[in-house]
């Protein structure tokens, strides 16, 4: 899937661009990035303590949501843009 404007609701297009940038940012919020994922097509269901499972692209990933501060790791953003790079998601 090509990463394509007009097929996502505009407060999403910030994340992607966000997450592609470089060097990578560690001011994502996480709860951005679960948008995202839930505006691509993914089903997120909560786990054993900070975890989370993104299924999407046929697949399943486990994340750990972030705390005590809501900004996503710079490992955790590489991880998720090889992912969706993998995917053909690009901004």
């Amino acid at each position: 899937m090509i990463w394509c404007y007009s097929t996502y609701e505009a407060r999403h297009q910030k994340t992607p661009e966000l997450i592609f940038n470089r060097p990578v940012s560690g001011n994502i919020k996480w709860v951005d990035i679960e948008k995202l994922f839930i505006a691509l097509g993914a089903e997120i269901s909560e786990r054993e303590g900070s975890r989370v499972a993104v299924f999407l692209f046929n697949g399943v990933r486990i994340f750990h949501r972030p705390h005590p501060t809501p900004d996503t790791d710079k490992g955790a953003v590489k991880s998720i843009r090889k992912w969706l790079e993998m995917h053909g998601v690009t901004p």
